[in-house]
């Protein structure tokens, strides 16, 4: 049976990917995005197969006009899709809290409101996929991305909650992890003010962004219909081969500093050693 999808972020990036390998394959999709004429092409190519809604996530009207209007006009929703989102880049000191509240508004609280606005349909219906798009560095942080860094770590965890507390009602939840894609992210992204103390850093991460493979987003999409085609979809998935080597190091640095220090923890706790 073909899936109804909604997906925020739909003008560009990952977001476009998955609302055409959606519809390529004959799925249909509410694509959003906050100017819809960007989805002019999208309705030109698939006709009532998509609906193109104006959604901007960071206005809760918005998001609750949009998915509600989805749900009249398909009549269920199969898979949510939070891909809207931008980077902020610059040291912690560099930031402004202006900065890095936009940044939890559009990353964080964005996909809150769209799964506060979709999750009373979800429920009715009795099923349902949640798909957030995190990051490689929602689980690693690098320098000049702590802003950013902070965003995903929160959708991390907000994300890994609500799984468990919609498993019941029949509704899946999953953390797609990319890393680095050849999309006009950066583009979009938000840059701090600096401070020349932190340019052999940005050197630095300048120089290792050139040596990046970047990923195809075509590639991103149709791995996405496997994920929600699965019928025991991951909570955690990583997309592009970047990640995996990146995380075994984090993770066994983590490991080996917890076990390093846990005669302390026991002290902490209150448990002396004898």
């Amino acid at each position: 049976m073909s899936k109804i999808w909604l997906v925020t972020g739909s003008s560009r990036g990952l977001g476009r990917s998955f609302v055409e390998a959606a519809l390529a394959r004959g799925d249909r999709a509410a694509a959003t995005a906050r100017d819809t004429a960007d989805l002019d092409d999208l309705v030109a190519a698939y006709g009532d197969a998509v609906l193109p809604l104006r959604l901007d996530v960071t206005d809760r009207a918005s998001v609750d006009a949009a998915v509600a209007r989805a749900q009249a006009h398909f009549d269920r929703l199969d898979v949510i899709v939070n891909s809207a989102g931008h980077g902020l880049f610059g040291a912690v000191e560099e930031l402004s809290e202006r900065d890095l509240r936009q940044q939890l508004d559009t990353n964080l609280f964005g996909p809150l409101r769209v799964v506060q606005a979709a999750l009373p349909y979800l429920r009715a219906q009795g099923s349902g996929h949640i798909v957030q798009i995190s990051s490689v560095g929602g689980v690693a942080a690098f320098p000049l991305g702590g802003g950013y860094h902070a965003s995903k770590w929160a959708l991390e965890g907000l994300s890994e909650s609500l799984a468990q507390e919609v498993a019941g009602f029949g509704i899946r939840v999953t953390l797609v992890e990319p890393g680095s894609y050849a999309t006009d992210a950066i583009a979009g992204a938000v840059h701090a003010d600096v401070l020349p103390q932190y340019d052999a850093a940005r050197a630095g991460f300048a120089a290792f962004a050139r040596t990046l493979d970047l990923g195809d987003p075509a590639a991103a999409g149709r791995a996405l219909l496997r994920v929600v085609d699965s019928p025991e979809p991951p909570l955690r998935v990583l997309f592009g081969t970047q990640g995996g080597a990146i995380l075994d190091q984090v993770y066994a640095d983590r490991l080996k500093t917890w076990a390093g220090w846990q005669e302390l923890a026991a002290e902490a706790h209150g448990h002396l050693p004898a």
